[in-house]
């Protein structure tokens, strides 16, 4: 497989989404127009579409988990955290302390937060499923008023 780096922007109902693939794997989501990746051809490839078509789909109401290969860069303790991430279930939320005490670290919600802030792939690795202990919204990527879209858009569809 290629290591070259293709992305694609597009329009969507979350406004415009930027999707990037490296050997065959999704590895960042922007949610910036303008966003660019060091030697990034500008291409929408099989998998960026298909991505495209899931990402849709869920914003539709009409899927609830993604089926698609993905390669965030991240530590292993990021990897861990998102690997946590990817088993929330559609329409629920949880704490950082949760995912913390998940990663066997469960004082590392300072760490499961900066995880969740370096995460290239919000969306297709649901940071925006996490919230304060307090049940308060905390940041996202995309942005807050984002965040309560997504959670209030899943819970309609549950």
């Amino acid at each position: 497989m290629s290591n070259k780096l293709f992305l694609h922007y597009q329009k969507t109902d979350i406004g415009t989404v930027g999707i990037a693939e490296c050997g065959g794997c999704i590895t960042h989501l922007f949610f910036e127009p303008g966003s660019l990746l060091p030697d990034a051809e500008i291409l929408e490839t099989m998998l960026i579409s298909e991505a495209f078509r899931q990402l849709n789909s869920y914003l539709a109401g009409k899927l609830k988990r993604f089926s698609l290969p993905l390669s965030p860069p991240g530590t292993p303790f990021m990897q861990d955290v998102w690997n946590v991430l990817c088993t929330i279930p559609y329409g629920t939320t949880v704490t950082y302390k949760e995912i913390a005490a998940a990663v066997g670290n469960p004082l590392a919600v300072r760490a499961v937060g900066m995880a969740n802030h370096r995460n290239t792939i919000p969306l297709f690795i649901p940071c925006h499923r996490v919230i304060g202990s307090d049940g308060t919204l905390t940041g996202y990527r995309g942005g807050l008023a984002l965040k309560k879209h997504l959670l209030e858009l899943e819970q309609s569809f549950r």
